[in-house]
C-alpha cells in the first residue's frame, strides 16, 4: 500500500523545505551535472514552478494542463532570493493539497487520474530534485526507505504513462527478460518482467531468483540509479540494466 494523502503532504512539505535549506545561500550559478546544463539557480526555478503548478490544478480541479509557461507564478529577479522563494512554497502547496479530496477526478499525466497523484508526484519530484542539489555540492543524499520504496512504486506505476514527453519508454519492452531492484534497507523488491507490449511489475520479497539483472542498493540509492542520478551496482546482464536506464530516463 502506497502513501496515504496526508503521509504525502507532509514529505512534498518536509522535501520542499529541505531543497530550500540546502541550497540557501549557495551561489545561484553552481552547476547541477545529475540535471545536463542546469545551474542551481535552474532547478530551484524548476522546483518553485513545478509545485505551485501542481498545487494550483489541484486547487481548480483543472481537466486539463495548464500551461506552467505561462508565467503565473512569478519568481523573484535575483537569483540569490531563489531558495527563500522555494521554501515559500511549501505553505502554498500545503494550504492546497490539505483542502483536497485525493479522489476528486482531474487532469495527471500519471495515474491515478486524480488530485491524490500530484501530491504523491510532488513528495518524489521534489526529493529527487532534493538529491540532485545535494550531489552538486559534494553532499550524500539520505531518503526515509519507506518514502524511497514508494518512489520506486511511483515510477514503475507512471512510467507507461510517460510516453508523451519521454517516448523512449515505449521501448520497454523485450522477450520476458527479467530485472530485479532490491532495496536492502528495508526488504523490499520489484520484479519487472519485459514483454513485446511493454513491461510488467510486481512488489516481492527478495530476491528474485528468475531475475536476468538484478540491483542491489538501499531503498534510496536504488531510486536515485533508477533515476540516473546514481551509477547501480548490477550483477547479471549490464546490457538489459543499460536497456532499461536508457529507455526509462524521465
Amino acid at each position: 500500500m502506497g502513501l496515504s494523502h496526508d503521509r504525502c503532504i507532509d514529505e512534498a512539505v518536509a522535501e520542499i523545505r529541505r531543497i530550500a535549506g540546502t541550497c540557501d545561500g549557495i551561489d545561484p550559478t553552481t552547476p547541477v551535472p545529475t540535471c545536463g546544463d542546469w545551474t542551481i539557480a535552474d532547478l530551484l526555478e524548476h522546483i518553485g514552478t513545478i509545485n505551485r503548478w501542481a498545487a494550483t490544478m489541484v486547487e481548480q480541479k483543472s481537466q486539463e494542463r495548464l500551461r506552467r509557461e505561462d508565467g503565473l507564478w512569478p519568481r523573484p529577479d535575483d537569483p540569490a532570493e531563489l531558495a527563500a522563494w522555494v521554501g515559500e512554497g511549501a505553505a502554498f502547496v500545503r494550504d492546497r493539497f490539505l483542502v483536497a479530496d485525493p479522489n476528486t477526478p482531474m487532469w495527471a499525466w500519471g495515474v491515478p487520474k486524480a488530485a491524490g497523484f500530484w501530491s504523491r508526484r510532488m513528495v518524489h519530484e521534489t526529493g529527487v530534485h532534493r538529491a540532485d542539489a545535494e550531489l552538486a555540492l559534494n553532499l550524500d543524499p539520505a531518503f526515509d526507505s519507506e518514502v524511497a520504496a514508494d518512489g520506486v512504486d511511483e515510477l514503475l506505476d507512471n512510467l507507461p504513462e510517460a510516453a508523451y514527453f519521454a517516448p523512449g519508454v515505449r521501448d520497454l519492452t523485450g522477450e520476458g527478460q527479467v530485472l530485479a531492484f532490491e532495496a536492502a534497507d528495508c526488504g523490499v523488491g520489484w520484479r519487472v518482467e519485459l514483454g513485446p507490449e511493454g513491461f510488467t511489475w510486481a512488489r516481492v520479497v527478495p530476491p528474485v531468483r528468475d531475475a536476468d539483472a538484478t540491483v542491489v542498493a538501499s531503498a534510496g540509492d536504488l531510486l536515485l540509479a533508477l533515476y540516473g542520478r546514481i551509477p547501480a551496482q548490477v550483477e547479471g546482464s549490464e546490457a538489459l540494466w543499460e536497456h532499461w536506464r536508457t529507455h526509462a530516463a524521465i
